[in-house]
């Protein structure tokens, strides 16, 4: 049997190795500022509390696996499981992450930033494969589009804005 010490070691250094990954991944998650990111914090430090919880009965398991794993699902639960949750991030709409749903955005990055395959995304999120595929497409032809930009003003005239 491990001691308590050698967990908390071998924590710390899966940490101070997967941790900057990870908080990017929630960064994008929660589509704030890299700057200024305490949403995203807070929910990995909530995944790492589970992971650091489960440390003992991993067996050898991927601890990267298991703290994306929970990384996603709390964000689903939060973001987008809740009735009233907030559709679009408070962050700026100008970046391009921040004009996605919560669930857009979460399949996005799990497709493309953490590189898991459809069925993976999937079985992850419970859903069928065919919906993520289509919320990816759509998710896709968003951050692809240019934002909208206030319509020129017409012979000259200045636009009224409020």
């Amino acid at each position: 049997m491990r001691s308590r010490h050698d967990t908390s070691h071998d924590f710390e250094a899966y940490v101070a190795g997967a941790g900057a990954r990870l908080l990017h991944t929630a960064t994008l998650l929660t589509a704030e500022p890299p700057t200024a990111n305490p949403r995203a914090r807070r929910l990995l430090t909530l995944a790492l509390a589970h992971t650091y919880a489960d440390w003992d009965r991993l067996n050898g398991g991927d601890p990267y696996d298991h703290t994306r794993h929970h990384l996603a699902t709390r964000f689903a639960n939060t973001a987008w499981h809740h009735p009233g949750a907030r559709l679009r991030s408070r962050a700026r709409q100008e970046a391009p992450l921040a004009r996605l749903t919560p669930q857009e955005r979460l399949i996005l990055v799990l497709r493309l930033y953490e590189g898991i395959a459809e069925e993976q995304t999937a079985a992850l999120l419970g859903m069928p494969a065919e919906r993520v595929r289509t919320v990816f497409n759509r998710a896709m032809a968003v951050v692809l589009r240019p934002p909208p930009r206030p319509a020129p003003a017409a012979g000259g005239v200045k636009a009224v804005t409020s």
